[in-house]
């Protein structure tokens, strides 16, 4: 008893050392992943701040797209470095180290994966954006972008893990046959928004009229559907199938530029030089106040046709875009009305005249 007595100070010292040692062996890793943490903050605040304030002076966005895809991955990346170096800090056994070093990559390669599909959709979206360039901005060519970057963000980590992916892309291949029929309907309208993509002729932001009526402005092209504005502020949900076999009438191509015709109709005794003097010094006028106008075309007046009432002529002028010939049209018509009262100008109504027979007349009345 005295022996044990003796060595139990000494067993316990050791036991201390030991904790000390363990607490001393897992405080160095921990400072290392929370210094790789703070200095990654730091990059994310100060660096990147600086960066993204550079990129903002410069005429390319293609700068801001960068650094916008980098926002809050750097500070990952530098607490994954951390940890993976605080690893071999620790004394852990090797299979465990590498179950760790394993996780560390899958982190890696999908904020890798978030990074690449952040700067690829950013681009897509830039490369609509701009007027006559590029392809136009639409959701579908967004949500295609991100589909495919991600899934070749997934088949890299799962070939990390050592997961072989021929037989996965065998099976996909023949399970594609399969999912193609049962998804005809959704394939077919995801093939069609890419054709009228490709081919230009519907973008978004065109004002388009379809053949069975509806017409209004595209405000968007998805995976399936065409979301069109009316100019009731309504909207149409269009599948893209049934846009690709329309007739559809784009009021923006080639330019968007266009020709308004205003009709009107006067009498057979107005005298037709006068009338065409008159309309065209009004139309001038109204070029001269309507910024949707173009001011470089002169209007137009042309006698169309001879009705039952009177002569029916056109007053023809250009203007920018579809919608600014309301506005337009509004100020001319009211303009016209005023000055052709001012000048003894009658416009011609509809008017029937009816010609009865004396046998058809009611007893006593005049013959």
């Amino acid at each position: 008893m005295d022996t044990l007595n003796a060595i139990k100070p000494i067993l316990d010292s050791v036991r201390v050392l030991e904790s000390e040692h363990i607490v001393v062996g897992w405080m160095v890793p921990v400072i290392v992943i929370a210094g790789a943490f703070i200095i990654g903050l730091i990059f994310e605040k100060v660096v990147l701040g600086h960066l993204r304030k550079l990129a903002e002076r410069t005429p390319w966005q293609g700068d801001e797209i960068i650094i916008h895809g980098l926002r809050g991955v750097t500070t990952m990346w530098f607490l994954l470095a951390g940890t993976f170096a605080a690893g071999y800090m620790i004394p852990i056994h090797p299979t465990i180290l590498g179950l760790i070093h394993k996780v560390l990559t899958v982190l890696v390669i999908l904020s890798g994966t978030v990074v690449v599909s952040r700067i690829v959709v950013g681009f897509v979206n830039l490369s609509g954006a701009k007027e006559g360039a590029g392809l136009p901005s639409a959701s579908i060519l967004s949500k295609v972008a991100k589909f495919s970057v991600y899934l070749i963000g997934v088949l890299i980590v799962l070939q990390s893990l050592g997961i072989s992916i021929t037989p996965m892309l065998t099976a996909l291949g023949v399970g594609g046959l399969a999912v193609a029929l049962a998804l005809q309907d959704t394939l077919g309208n995801l093939f069609a928004g890419i054709h009228i993509l490709a081919s230009r002729k519907i973008r978004p932001g065109e004002y388009i009229s379809l053949e069975t009526g509806q017409e209004g402005m595209v405000t968007d092209i998805s995976w399936r559907n065409t979301t069109i504005r009316t100019p009731n502020n309504n909207l149409i949900i269009v599948p893209n199938s049934r846009i690709g076999s329309s007739i559809v009438t784009n009021y923006f191509q080639p330019d968007k530029e266009m020709s308004m015709a205003v009709p009107i109709n006067v009498t057979f005794q107005s005298d037709l030089d006068k009338v065409e003097r008159v309309a065209t010094e009004i139309a001038r006028q109204v070029i001269k106040a309507s910024p949707g106008a173009v001011t470089e075309f002169a209007p137009l007046v042309r006698f169309g046709t001879m009705t039952d009432n009177g002569v029916t002529a056109n007053i023809i002028l250009k203007v920018r875009d579809f919608d600014s010939q309301f506005l337009i049209r509004h100020e001319l018509i009211k303009q016209l009305v005023r000055q052709f009262k001012t000048e003894g100008i009658e416009i011609a109504v509809p008017a029937r005249v009816l010609r009865m027979k004396p046998d058809d007349l009611p007893p006593g009345a005049p013959r």
